[in-house]
């Protein structure tokens, strides 16, 4: 069963979309927002953290400050170690959930993802997004446009995060940790003291709901604890889309201030695509996303099925949100 699952995502993830493409649909402009809307508004607000601006090391910091003296990373795109410095922002609690991001398509009446596949596929992906609590799947052009919209109803700067604002975040304000966890370890099926999701945990979750996910079940994103910002979810539970373009040598010139990453499309992947930055993990499991690893996708994710890309917007905006 677990192979005839992990075969099916498998196809989720090369088979092409059918669909109209939803990043050129017009997002509604409301004149002025309902209840409904306020509500949403509010809980978006709500779900913001605070991170004060300053300065840090980003990148692979494991053989200047990493208490064995020896690189986390074996790759070289997460290196130099160069400083940055940041003004303050906030960003999403959460990674965006499929209750949000459902609310967003409802209300400018845009479409969903319509695959005309295999009535099993279409089964697992609509599974994958059924439950209100877990991440929206989502590719980087669905991922900027809903930023985009928060920022349109809310009148804030809202947009993805730069590499550096999520790498900040994630080591929260950029201490020496190598995974955003509540204490920077990783601990599994330690009852009450897991401070990380585990295959068993996807598969816990998949039965409760009444899915055939299994093991790559998406999980609710305040499962286990925040960092210490009060940040949840970074470690996994879905790839994040960056604003970023990906160049693998962008440490060696980005500036000091407020990096936003190369100026235009710099790296293809194997397809011959140009590549956006990715943070987090794919799925809960035995890995996990650390800090400083620098990871690639196509944008359009290839024109497939993103079913494990997901979406946190941050405010740009140096003042804390009220």
């Amino acid at each position: 069963m677990k192979d005839a699952i992990r075969a099916g995502l498998m196809l989720l993830a090369v088979l092409p979309l059918i669909s109209c493409d939803q990043q050129k649909q017009a997002a509604k402009v409301p004149e002025k927002p309902g209840a409904e809307l306020s509500s949403f508004i509010a809980e978006i607000k709500e779900n913001l953290v605070y991170v004060k601006g300053g300065e840090f090391l980003m990148g692979d910091y494991g053989e200047q400050y990493g208490p064995e003296h020896l690189p986390y990373d074996a790759r070289q795109h997460s290196k130099p170690l160069h400083k940055v410095e940041l003004t303050g922002y906030s960003i999403g609690k959460f990674k965006t959930s499929n209750k949000e991001y459902q609310f967003y398509l409802a209300y400018n009446n845009l479409p969903g993802r319509d695959i005309n596949l295999s009535s099993g596929i279409r089964k697992l992906w609509r599974e994958v997004n059924m439950t209100p609590e877990t991440p929206a799947h989502v590719d980087w052009f669905e991922a900027e446009n809903y930023c985009r919209w928060l920022a349109t109803i809310t009148k804030l700067p809202f947009s993805l995060p730069t590499e550096a604002q999520w790498e900040y975040a994630a080591r929260s304000r950029g201490k020496f940790v190598i995974v955003p966890t509540n204490d920077g370890t990783i601990r599994i099926e330690q009852g009450d003291k897991s401070n990380v999701a585990w295959e068993s945990d996807s598969k816990e979750y998949a039965k409760k709901m009444g899915t055939s996910l299994g093991v790559f079940s998406p999980l609710p994103g305040n499962l286990y604890p925040p960092n210490p910002l009060g940040i949840y979810d970074m470690a996994g539970n879905g790839w994040e889309w960056i604003k970023d373009w990906y160049d693998p040598d962008y440490y060696k010139y980005s500036p000091v201030k407020n990096p936003q990453g190369p100026e235009k499309p710099m790296f293809k992947d194997s397809r011959g695509n140009y590549t956006r930055v990715i943070r987090s993990q794919d799925y809960s499991g035995p890995r996990r996303g650390a800090t400083i690893f620098r990871f690639f996708s196509d944008p359009a994710n290839k024109g497939y099925l993103p079913t494990n890309k997901t979406v946190r917007c941050v405010v740009n905006s140096a003042d804390p949100i009220k």
